[in-house]
């Protein structure tokens, strides 16, 4: 008879036990006395384990002794729990679930008045009370089909309310697509989150999977552990013959014997030695038959199975979930496998999520294995780091033009991010002219390449050059720039730098000059009342003096001239509102548009004499008056404001004659 075993390659400690455990570990190694508010986790081997090296779990924070660092347990604890900590100054380290707090802030932003919760989860156990503990709204609990029938005719009375659905982390997935379905048909408004824990469905599925396959299902872990009781169901709805152990001294050795394909699978709070432990024994009671061909191809597998990961060594992993501190990865042992964040990319402003998604497939190198605990750490950026470094020295001859993105400006330069590789440039090297700020260039995507990449022992140096590809480009562009340049022709560029008599701007590789007077219609004391140094601007080309290579451009639009603007909304007989701008002994002059006065004749002020026009107007005053006439050659406008007066009988005035008002425009003038 040839067996054969399948061993769930998802079996053993999820990312938020292992993290729960290396906390409380971390803090004996430092010498602490230790305290967990409950079971660390649901596993009596693990928790007697720990109680051994000084770690003791307690019921009531009444219990804590003064000298004792309390341990929030993985499946967190209601917000009242942490009020109470806090208020009373009492120190503890919170080892939550990531996956467990991003429920309770869910719970926590519903809306008390509009919101209504439902948790799919075992109102009993304690990752759902401390759920509950941070739910500010009404909510309701199942833990099965026949629960959610009894509240759902309750939840319809709520019409007005949204209903919301989160799930515990280790609740069976094909039970929550039931009542999900079941919710969405009565619910149409509900909204769902997915709060399931990857690992916990990546389990789930998985082991259905090789029960269906099994003669024999063995399932390892804690009568008190939610998941390891959801494996078992699942297990048992698809091979009959599935039994759940908390240790190898439980195994059915016969059972074992009797099985031609035997699966194994186990709870995420089952250390890494129980499993190993069962597989020995199974192994020995299974050598000691009288089987042929059994031996080779068991241990070959079990090696497989067991195998231990080398420091230094390349493997490929799978991610299966994503948190702000740490990436979970599968990479095929029965170690839990997690990338710290700062491990997953040189760029210290990227976030996790920003580098890898679920499911990538991504080569990882092993940093340190903790056998004990079950834990692999692996890092992305180093094996990044190994390969970019091999096609820099390869680019460096070949000075090829690289592009990537400025993440940091240091003491002499900047640092661009290459493939894995910190790139120095230096100050020297990193802009077309030496007055840019460097910090201009943090975040911006560059063009450059290697000048130098070497490496003495283990100190590796990479320098590039942003000028030397800036030159290149600056170079192309006036070639180009002069083969198709002509007058009139109209161009983007951007403002290099201010003078009193103009702005110089940036065309491409080569600059033009608008003088001040082509700046603005008005009158401006300085460039910079209109443009600014920086400022992205469109211009046309005045003229082009071919010898010294000098561009004179313009900047005026022809339809914001403001005679043109007169010209067509302001003709002769038009009414305006004029603000005086200058006061003379033969009239006044007023503002009719930006641009343009008119002058009112001292006769077209009033319809009687006066002696002179300050005794009837003022600087600033605003009057209304006719536009008369108007010399677009001459650029002169009359205006009078006596044209919209009623004649006055007794004092009549004569008005001036046209020859007398333009010998007062020419003397203004």
């Amino acid at each position: 008879m040839q067996k054969s075993l399948v061993k769930a390659e998802s079996a053993g400690f999820c990312f938020g036990v292992s993290r729960a455990v290396e906390i409380v570990n971390d803090l004996l190694r430092e010498g602490k006395k230790v305290c967990t508010l409950g079971p660390i986790i649901h596993n009596t081997e693990m928790v007697r384990e720990l109680r051994e090296k000084g770690c003791r779990p307690i019921e009531r924070v009444e219990e804590l002794s003064p000298d004792e660092i309390l341990v929030i347990r993985s499946h967190g604890v209601p917000k009242s729990v942490i009020d109470s900590l806090n208020a009373a100054g009492i120190p503890y380290k919170d080892a939550t679930c990531p996956f467990v707090k991003k429920i309770h802030r869910l719970v926590a932003e519903a809306d008390p008045e509009h919101d209504l919760m439902l948790i799919a989860g075992n109102q009993n156990h304690p990752e759902v009370q401390g759920i509950i503990g941070n739910c500010r709204c009404a909510y309701f609990a199942f833990n099965n089909q026949e629960e959610l029938d009894r509240i759902l005719p309750i939840i319809l009375e709520e019409k007005n309310k949204q209903v919301k659905l989160v799930a515990q982390t280790t609740f069976d997935t094909k039970e929550l697509k039931k009542s999900v379905k079941k919710i969405k048909k009565l619910c149409t408004n509900a909204k769902i989150f997915d709060t399931i824990c990857n690992a916990t469905s990546v389990r789930q599925s998985e082991a259905d999977a090789i029960a269906a396959q099994s003669d024999l299902m063995v399932v390892i872990g804690d009568r008190h552990s939610s998941n390891t009781g959801k494996l078992f169901d699942i297990c048992q709805r698809r091979c009959p013959e599935t039994v759940l152990i908390e240790t190898a001294a439980e195994l059915d050795l016969q059972r074992v014997r009797d099985a031609e394909r035997i699966g194994v699978t186990a709870g995420a709070s089952t250390p890494a030695r129980i499993i190993k432990e069962v597989l020995d024994t199974m192994s020995e009671e299974i050598k000691s038959g009288e089987t042929t061909n059994l031996e080779e191809s068991f241990e070959e597998l079990l090696e497989e199975s067991l195998k231990n990961l080398n420091t230094n060594e390349r493997v490929m992993g799978t991610v299966i979930s994503i948190a702000p501190n740490e990436v979970q990865v599968d990479v095929g042992r029965k170690q839990t496998g997690f990338i710290p964040a700062n491990e997953l990319s040189n760029d210290p402003t990227v976030k996790p999520e920003d580098v890898v998604k679920v499911g990538d497939q991504i080569e990882l190198l092993i940093m340190k294995t903790n056998d004990q605990e079950g834990t692999i750490m692996l890092s992305k950026r180093r094996v990044d780091a190994q390969k970019g470094w091999e096609e820099l020295q390869e680019k460096v001859d070949s000075q090829e033009i690289l592009s990537s993105k400025v993440t940091e400006a240091v003491k002499g330069g900047v640092i661009v991010m290459y493939n894995g590789v910190r790139v120095f440039i230096p100050a020297s090297q990193a802009t077309a002219t030496r007055d840019e700020k460097l910090e201009d260039l943090v975040g911006q995507d560059v063009d450059f390449r290697l000048i130098e990449v070497s490496q003495r022992g283990r100190y590796k140096r990479a320098i590039g050059s942003i000028r030397s590809v800036l030159k290149e480009q600056r170079a192309a562009q006036r070639e180009e720039f002069w083969k198709n340049c002509e007058v009139g022709k109209r161009y983007t560029g951007v403002v290099k730098s201010l003078t009193s008599y103009g702005a110089f701007v940036d065309l491409g590789g080569v600059f033009g000059m608008i003088h001040i007077s082509e700046l603005s219609w008005t009158h401006i004391k300085h460039p910079s009342e209109v443009v600014n140094v920086g400022d992205t601007v469109e211009v046309y080309i005045k003229d082009i003096n071919e010898e010294t290579k000098k561009i004179s451009l313009g900047f005026k639009n022809a339809e914001d001239n403001p005679w043109e603007i007169l010209k067509r909304e302001y003709p002769e007989g038009t009414v305006v509102t004029a603000k005086i701008v200058g006061l003379t002994t033969f009239g006044a002059f007023a503002n009719i548009i930006p641009g343009i006065d008119g002058l009112i004749h001292i006769s077209q002020i009033a319809n009687k004499r006066i002696e002179k026009p300050a005794d009837v107007l003022s600087v600033g005053e605003e009057v209304q008056a006719k536009i008369t006439a108007i010399d677009f050659d001459k650029k002169r406008v009359s205006l009078s404001m006596r044209a919209l007066l009623p004649e006055d009988e007794q004092a009549p005035v004569k008005a001036a004659p046209a020859a007398e008002e333009e010998t007062a425009q020419e003397a203004a003038e």
